[in-house]
């Protein structure tokens, strides 16, 4: 189906006047989802696993949806949330939620809301250890919360890896990036709000003005006015 845009910045895409980094250096809402699939045409997706269900052994088996059931006077109604997590593996993020009757549904209303919450997540290099100066992972140190869930996110050295569980690791190849260490506080096991913690870390440290030189490139500027005021 070809699409029509309904909204000012709609048009504008459509037309080929404005790309999505300038979105979001003006500060602009997007409010349709073809927006993001019209400039991101590499989009990619995956599925957060915050339902469960019992297991053999007595533990809990993950599941892609949460069924929730309200009882009625004419019997069990079920709902059906999902979360989804969207990408293109190079500084653009986004995460939605939805709840619907059908799994299919409820997936597809995430995925459109995810589109919708789309970030830029700054990557560097801002480990002590690591003097590369590429974007693999983050710039700083930086703290999200949701709920009763603290995340904090540690900006690791080149080679380190992921060291995260495996639904974060989901959200951190969708955003881009490949080092990281982490910490978190919490009733952690509720994924859903983990997920949105971490989602809130990315989100705070688009507030931050950020140095672009790596750290090892500062310390050695700062080692050299040292070195001139000595003289």
């Amino acid at each position: 189906m070809e699409w029509k845009p309904r909204t000012e910045l709609g048009k504008m895409v459509a037309q080929g006047a404005i790309t999505l980094d300038e979105i979001f250096t003006h500060g602009k809402k997007i409010k349709e989802a073809e927006i993001v699939d019209r400039l991101i045409p590499n989009l990619q997706s995956d599925i957060i696993f915050i339902g469960g269900s019992p297991g053999k052994g007595g533990g809990i088996k993950r599941t892609p949806t949460r069924r929730t059931t309200r009882m009625h006077r004419s019997g069990r109604r079920y709902r059906t949330s999902a979360m989804v997590v969207i990408g293109n593996g190079d500084g653009y993020f986004g995460i939605g939620k939805s709840v619907a009757v059908e799994n299919r549904v409820a997936i597809a209303k995430a995925t459109e809301n995810a589109k919708l919450n789309i970030i830029p997540v700054k990557r560097g290099c801002g480990s002590w250890e690591c003097v590369c100066g590429s974007g693999h992972t983050i710039p700083v140190q930086i703290e999200g919360k949701s709920g009763s869930v603290r995340v904090q996110l540690f900006p690791a050295p080149k080679g380190v890896g992921l060291c995260v569980n495996n639904e974060a690791k989901k959200m951190m190849r969708l955003a881009g990036i490949k080092d990281l260490w982490t910490k978190r506080y919490g009733e952690s096991r509720s994924r859903s709000n983990y997920a949105m913690a971490v989602f809130d870390a990315f989100k705070r440290m688009n507030r931050l003005r950020l140095d672009s030189r790596t750290p090892a490139k500062v310390a050695e500027k700062n080692y050299e006015e040292i070195e001139e005021e000595a003289e």
